[in-house]
């Protein structure tokens, strides 16, 4: 069994926003309010990079158009006792997708963090 740094992104969507900092403050606090409320304080939750095409210079991933902003946020888990990695990624998604319903999510990094010394 090993245990897992598993990091996913979710699209958040928020409306009635003026600018790209508080739809970032927006996103954040609501994001973790669900994980919190659903018992899933142990989720770190962050605002995702984007990579620009152009100079190559990572800026905050949110887009604000017509008072209406879209965060891509950066979630963060550490899972222990799985039995893979795909098993990882599967409870990771699970957990943090239960409490996060009707956000889209998926997986963009999973790291070994420590095997179980029982192992052969």
């Amino acid at each position: 069994m090993s245990n897992y740094l598993v990091a996913m992104e979710a699209a958040w969507l928020v409306r009635d926003v003026d600018n790209v900092e508080d739809a970032i403050g927006v996103a954040v606090s609501e994001a973790g309010k669900r994980l919190n409320d659903s018992g899933k304080e142990y989720v770190e939750v962050n605002v995702g990079g984007t990579q620009c095409p152009a100079c190559a210079e990572v800026f905050d991933s949110a887009f604000v158009a017509a008072d209406t902003a879209l965060v891509g946020l950066l979630l963060e888990m550490d899972v222990f006792n799985a039995d893979s990695e795909e098993h990882a990624k599967r409870i990771a998604k699970s957990e943090v997708g239960g409490a996060l319903r009707d956000v889209p999510l998926s997986v963009v990094e999973t790291v070994l963090t420590e095997e179980d010394e029982d192992e052969d």
